[in-house]
């Protein structure tokens, strides 16, 4: 068999000969993900030889005395580092720790969760029992009940740890250590290709990764280890509640794997819409209608409040449209400290029929003030 020539490091990895350690690392990993035996089923042989070049040249160009050693003398001055047999996985993970070069779980980060578990020979604590699920439930409450909390009970469907068995889906909770893993809840499987190890681990298709089996399945839950069932939650919906607001509820979701918690629930708070007032953050805001001679005189005039009324002051010669506020009569902030403000808003309402005296009055009023209008100088 001819033997094939070794390519240079920097071109295995596409980088300069100046290039820094973070682009060799960035280099590597964007090869390693693209090359994997694992990802490349159709043709595998040729991904390991390619992962393992790769590698190699990692190996080399990712230790500062081997690069130097690489950059002086060339293939020459690393090659004892390997042997005469090249590189192989057991001189890449013994020479350097894995986690030493990529940073813990890094391969679960380029891959996903799994793809590469045990692939160097580490051992690897076995997942234990998986959490429930979460589970969200939306409720509705009135913008009055944001001023001082209001308390909801709730009904919610969610699966519960069975009581009969404790969970374990066992008929009296009788379980017994799994033949086929021993416990471990996952199947180590070892396959050499050359000088190559993989070890690929599965969760055991006999307890599903709990590490126990039974005989006989538990008559209430049917050997699941979990019953349906409506809870009755109460919530606290808190003071300056607003739409979107988040709760989260402790461990009151979906019942999760024998010997591990449930999910939690979470309760999306929306705050209806109201007839008077729009929300505006903590400030409340209003329109309240005045006559043309409020406006012009000046009064005073009850407003309504989320807490009942309060006296609001118009000054005369107030125009259509002006702001007033009240201050501390909006909604409770929802850290604790203080009060938003209202905003009235004064809209001054010209009548849409006239008396024949209010028709007087107002053409009186106009001989005595003239169109003001027309009368001021125009802007050159």
């Amino acid at each position: 068999m001819p033997t094939v020539a070794k390519r240079n490091y920097y071109e295995v990895l596409g980088v300069d000969k100046t290039a820094s350690e973070r682009e060799i690392k960035k280099a590597y990993r964007g090869l390693a993900k693209k090359h994997h035996p694992d990802l490349n089923k159709d043709d595998t042989k040729a991904a390991e030889e390619k992962f393992k070049e790769i590698s190699e040249a990692y190996e080399v160009l990712a230790d500062v005395e081997k690069r130097r050693a690489y950059d002086q003398f060339g293939f020459s001055g690393v090659e004892s580092q390997f042997g005469r047999g090249g590189f192989t996985w057991s001189d890449f993970t013994h020479h350097r720790d894995i986690e030493d070069i990529f940073g813990r779980d890094i391969f679960r980060d380029l891959f996903g969760e799994g793809i590469f578990d045990g692939l160097f020979g580490g051992r690897r604590a076995r997942r234990g029992p998986r959490r429930g699920h979460d589970l969200r439930m939306d409720v509705e409450t009135d913008l009055k009940d944001v001023v001082s909390g209001v308390r909801m009970n709730l009904k919610v469907p969610h699966s519960a740890r069975c009581k009969e068995c404790n969970g374990t889906g066992a008929k009296g909770g009788k379980t017994a250590i799994c033949a086929q893993c021993s416990g471990a809840g996952q199947i180590r499987n070892v396959s050499r290709q050359g000088f190559s190890q993989f070890i690929r681990i599965t969760t055991c298709p006999m307890c599903r990764g709990s590490g126990s089996t039974f005989d006989k399945p538990c008559e209430k839950c049917g050997g699941r280890g979990s019953v349906r069932k409506t809870s009755s939650i109460e919530v606290n919906i808190p003071k300056g509640a607003y739409t979107g607001l988040r709760l989260r509820i402790l461990e009151e979701g979906e019942a999760g794997d024998p010997g591990a918690p449930p999910g939690d629930l979470y309760v999306i708070v929306h705050v209806r819409s109201h007839e008077i007032f729009e929300r505006d953050g903590d400030n409340l805001w209003m329109q309240v209608p005045i006559t043309i001679s409020q406006a012009a005189l000046g009064t005073r005039i009850q407003v309504p409040t989320i807490n009942g009324k309060a006296e609001l002051k118009i000054p005369s010669g107030t125009q259509t449209h002006t702001t007033f506020r009240l201050k501390g009569k909006g909604l409770p902030r929802i850290n604790g400290f203080g009060r938003g403000d209202e905003m009235i808003q004064v809209v001054v309402a010209v009548p849409g029929k006239l008396t024949s005296e209010q028709r007087k009055l107002l053409e009186d009023f106009q001989r005595l003030t003239g169109d003001y209008t027309l009368s001021r100088p125009r802007k050159k």
